[in-house]
């Protein structure tokens, strides 16, 4: 089973790519973020060419904003939206749906940015990871928590943690929510698979950083134990963040079991101008 997750930012911009996208890499469930779209919305969009592709789906959108959805060829069960128990701003927000698919328990999410340390987005961020590290934990044994996480794990996951100091995404109050929820008994698939390689999901669209590489690595597949031990693959197709009219996020992708594409390395196709050795401080485009 192929299980993917992508942050399209805005599916009526990434319709054309995102279908193309689906035809190529032929995923068995799909869990999409910033779908920017009422459910009604995209269902007249995209209802009717995701049916033709096998594809059920669950939607918890929102008009401009937010948005998630899971599509699924392994059936669609149990369906949930939002996190029990998360705070809004002030109202609810569409950041979360759940559904058991192929037997596991698959969570798409869309953490809050937090905007600015200690800012009441900030605050409705930590504790909206809370509510969904008490969900993860009461949840079944066969769990995959993706999405757009907005923390990078590590320093190893950012392209240059200088260039954040004073930023969101890095802090420690962050990072421990995010290993609090991975104590529930979850593992960082792609980063256990790739302990040592320069792994990223996100580039900011401007100054050039998808060219130089200089990006984080936000967009995490999470899985509990029995899913873990199935991972074949675990790797981030760089690909579909290339070209005309993409992303700033690109997919990543898990084949439990069987790997059509074998172990083909944590990053696909690898970057043409990677930065890695870079000794001096890139400042943050909106640092500029």
């Amino acid at each position: 089973m192929r299980v993917a997750t992508w942050n399209v930012n805005s599916v009526k911009q990434r319709m054309p790519r995102l279908l193309g996208w689906l035809d190529e890499r032929e995923p068995d469930v799909v869990c999409l973020q910033e779908t920017k779209l009422a459910d009604d919305a995209f269902t007249a969009l995209l209802g009717q060419e995701l049916a033709g592709r096998g594809y059920e789906v669950a939607l918890y959108g929102e008009v401009q904003w937010n948005g998630v959805a899971l599509l699924s060829k392994v059936g669609l069960e149990d369906v949930v939206t939002g996190v029990a128990g998360a705070p809004g701003f002030p109202n609810p927000e569409a950041r979360a749906v759940a559904a058991t698919c192929g037997g596991i328990r698959i969570h798409s999410l869309y953490v809050p940015n937090g905007r600015v340390p200690d800012s009441d987005h900030y605050v409705y961020k930590l504790a909206w990871l809370k509510a969904l590290r008490d969900v993860v934990s009461a949840g079944p044994a066969e769990q995959i928590v993706c999405g757009d996480m907005n923390i990078a794990p590590t320093d190893a996951d950012v392209f240059d943690p200088a260039a954040y100091v004073g930023s969101t995404h890095v802090t420690a109050p962050e990072r421990e929510a995010l290993a609090e929820l991975l104590a529930t008994g979850l593992h960082d698939v792609v980063r256990d698979r790739w302990p040592t390689e320069r792994i990223f999901s996100y580039w900011d669209y401007r100054a050039g950083m998808f060219h130089q590489d200089l990006g984080m690595r936000i967009d995490l597949m999470l899985a509990s134990d029995p899913v873990a031990e199935r991972v074949k693959a675990a790797w981030i197709d760089r690909k579909a963040r290339k070209g005309t009219g993409p992303s700033d996020h690109a997919p990543v992708i898990i084949d439990l079991d069987v790997a059509p594409d074998g172990d083909i390395g944590p990053v696909v196709p690898p970057p043409s101008n990677p930065r890695g050795a870079r000794k001096r401080t890139t400042k943050l485009p909106q640092n500029r």
